[in-house]
Formats: C-alpha cells, structure tokens, sequence
C-alpha cells in the first residue's frame, strides 16, 4: 500500500499527471469538478499511470478539496 498527495487542477486542457520535486504529484483534469467527474477522472488517471486497476486506487481524504490522499493499493 503506498499513498500519494495530489492537488488537482480541474477544467484544464488535457489530463496529465506529474510529480513535482516535493514528492506531491499534481493531476490537470479535463472535467469539470461537478457531481464526482473530476475524481472519477483522477482514479483513471493515477490507475493507468501506475498499470493499476481502477479499484486499486482509493480517495482517502480530500474527496471535495483539491488537495488530496491517495491510497494505491498493488
């Protein structure tokens, strides 16, 4: 089980995932925030990153922030 910080920026251009010198990775999303699109799109996101499946990655805190937890789970 690993956990990560993610800040997301929502409504960008394209959805990119990178991590910055500080270990904190941060996610450009192209939905919109609005009824759990944004983090839908953010668990596609961190689970094709890792070659995950999308059940082994889980929001565990940050749900409605753009400062959030993930827990993967390999």
């Amino acid at each position: 089980m690993v956990r990560i910080e993610v800040k997301v920026k929502p409504n960008s251009r394209e959805s990119t995932l990178l991590r910055q010198d500080d270990g904190i990775w941060v996610a450009r999303l192209k939905s919109p925030p609005v009824d759990g699109k944004a983090n839908k799109e953010l668990i596609r996101l961190i689970a094709d990153q890792f070659k995950l499946k999308k059940a082994q990655v889980v929001i565990k805190s940050g749900a409605s922030s753009r400062l959030k937890r993930i827990q993967i789970d390999s």
